[in-house]
C-alpha cells in the first residue's frame, strides 16, 4: 500500500490522460493516482478505465456528473483520500506542466522534511516558465506577488497548482468551507494552512505549458483570484474568515 496519493482533475484530457499516469507509475517511489474526471466529452473517463486493467489497485478513477470547477474536483479528491489511508496527497495537472519526476523531491521535502504544505514553485528561484508568451509570464508572476503583499504569506508562488499536503493539513482544512472554485481554490488552500501555522515550503520546479489539449484558464478565473483574495484577507482580519 502506498502512502501518497496523486489527484489528477480531468476535464478532456484524452491526449494526455495515459501518458502521465504511465509516467507516473514508472517512478522509484510508489504513487498511487486518483483521477477526478468531470464527466468529459472526449472520452478520458473511458480510456482511465482501460488503463487501470495495467495497474489495478494503483489506479482510481471518481466520475463526477458535470464540470464544477478544479477547486470542488479536488475537494471531492482530498476527501476520497482521507477516507483511506494515505498520508501524503498530491495536487497535479494532467498536461505535462508539472513534471511527474519534481513528485518525489515534493515527497521527500515533507516525508523527509519539517514541510506540512511542499508547492512545486515556478517563482521561487526566479521565473522557471517554458512557453507561456510574456504577457502570461507577467500576469502570473504579478498575480504570485499581489497575493503575497496582501495576504502577508511568505510564498513566491501563490497560485501554484502543484502541491503535497500532509494528511495533517487537510484534516485541520474545512473542506466545506472552501469558498473559490477556480485557481483562486490553490490561493485560498494557502492561506488556510497559512493562518492555522502549518510550516509552507518551496521547492523550485519548472512549469512546461501545455503541447496538447486546451488550457482552462479565463479571465473570470483570473477576476475571482484577484477580487476574492481582498475579501478574503479582511475578513480574516475580522475574525469572519472560516478555516
Amino acid at each position: 500500500m502506498a502512502n501518497a496519493l496523486v489527484i489528477i482533475p480531468t476535464y478532456n484530457e484524452v491526449e494526455n490522460i495515459e501518458r502521465i499516469t504511465r509516467n507516473v507509475f514508472s517512478l522509484q517511489r510508489n504513487f498511487h493516482i486518483l483521477v477526478v474526471d468531470d464527466n468529459s466529452p472526449d472520452g478520458t473517463a473511458a480510456l482511465v478505465e482501460t488503463v487501470q486493467e495495467d495497474f489495478e489497485g494503483k489506479l482510481f478513477l471518481l466520475r463526477r456528473q458535470q464540470k464544477e470547477g478544479l477547486g470542488t474536483a479536488y475537494i471531492s479528491g482530498f476527501k476520497w483520500a482521507l477516507d483511506r489511508d494515505y498520508d501524503y496527497i498530491f495536487e497535479m495537472d494532467a498536461d505535462f506542466s508539472h513534471n511527474p519526476n519534481d513528485l518525489i523531491r515534493l515527497y521527500n521535502a515533507s516525508a523527509k522534511g519539517t514541510a506540512d504544505v511542499v508547492i512545486g514553485s515556478r517563482y521561487a528561484t526566479g521565473v522557471n516558465v517554458v512557453n507561456w508568451p510574456m504577457s502570461r509570464v507577467l500576469l502570473s508572476w504579478l498575480a504570485s506577488k499581489y497575493v503575497r503583499f496582501i495576504t502577508g504569506m511568505d510564498i513566491h508562488d501563490t497560485t501554484a497548482g502543484f502541491i503535497c499536503y500532509r494528511r495533517t493539513v487537510l484534516e485541520k482544512i474545512n473542506l466545506d468551507k472552501i469558498k473559490f472554485v477556480g485557481y483562486a481554490f490553490q490561493i485560498e488552500m494557502k492561506f488556510k494552512a497559512h493562518l492555522l501555522n502549518f510550516n509552507i515550503e518551496e521547492v523550485p520546479v519548472i512549469f512546461t505549458d501545455r503541447t496538447k489539449g486546451i488550457s482552462k484558464m479565463s479571465k473570470g478565473i483570473i477576476s475571482e483570484a484577484i477580487f476574492g483574495v481582498l475579501t478574503m484577507k479582511i475578513k480574516s482580519l475580522f475574525n469572519l474568515y472560516e478555516i
